[in-house]
């Protein structure tokens, strides 16, 4: 499935978008008000939703609500240079990662291509595996992981982020690497992204035998899954 669905009110930025990206072998589909956009992406269509926050009406964060009440679709974030608030909230909220408006179409092109590698990455003989770090178990192949028995509710880059994480349970590892290996791109300069999405994600797992986080930040060195 290689569709991708283009939210946003600007019709001529849209049809620039959707011709370069039909170039480069995608299906495009497009929706240019929130309801429309909404019931698109959960129309189980798409592979991702590019989700542009500065729309009229329903503007993109409350698109993007009502998209993760009803489905884990990727969805990549527009975002204006100066908008950190929108930009932090929009991942607080589930979205995958941004691109900052405005934006070339090859570098879009390339967001995509790396969320969807990320997601949708076929899975060898090895990965079929449960991975399995104190409470917390994770089966790759399937996407599924749960932390002692219940099922946790995670976005597809949280899940990215947290299997990098089990595979390295123990030892810290870095912003970069995170993003390098989580997102499928390296970090930008003052990027926030890894720091929300391990943030929410503290909030979503549980806590070791004495009550701390299993997630914990080591100074200078990154993020650490601790065994437990």
């Amino acid at each position: 499935m290689n569709q991708v669905l283009l939210i946003d009110d600007d019709v001529e930025l849209v049809g620039m978008f959707r011709e370069y990206l039909e170039q480069e072998g995608f299906r495009v589909c497009c929706a240019h008000d929130g309801e429309a956009g909404t019931r698109e992406a959960l129309s189980g269509r798409n592979a991702i939703a590019v989700l542009d926050v500065m729309m009229p009406q329903m503007n993109g964060i409350e698109t993007l609500r009502r998209i993760r009440e009803r489905s884990h679709l990727p969805v990549l974030m527009l975002t204006g240079r100066g908008d950190d608030t929108d930009r932090i909230l929009g991942l607080e909220l589930g979205a995958d990662d941004y691109v900052t408006k405005p934006c070339t179409p090859r570098e879009l092109t390339a967001r995509i291509r790396a969320i969807l590698r990320r997601t949708h990455a076929p899975r060898g003989d090895g990965d079929g595996v449960t991975i399995n770090v104190g409470k917390l178990s994770m089966q790759p192949a399937q996407r599924r992981a749960s932390w002692d028995g219940t099922a946790l509710e995670l976005t597809s880059t949280e899940f990215n982020l947290l299997e990098v994480l089990a595979r390295n349970a123990g030892r810290p590892v870095s912003k970069n690497e995170l993003s390098e290996q989580g997102l499928g791109r390296p970090m930008a300069r003052f990027d926030r992204n890894i720091d929300v999405h391990l943030s929410s994600l503290r909030h979503k797992l549980g806590t070791l035998a004495d009550g701390r986080s299993c997630l914990q930040t080591v100074y200078r060195l990154g993020y650490q899954l601790i065994r437990d």
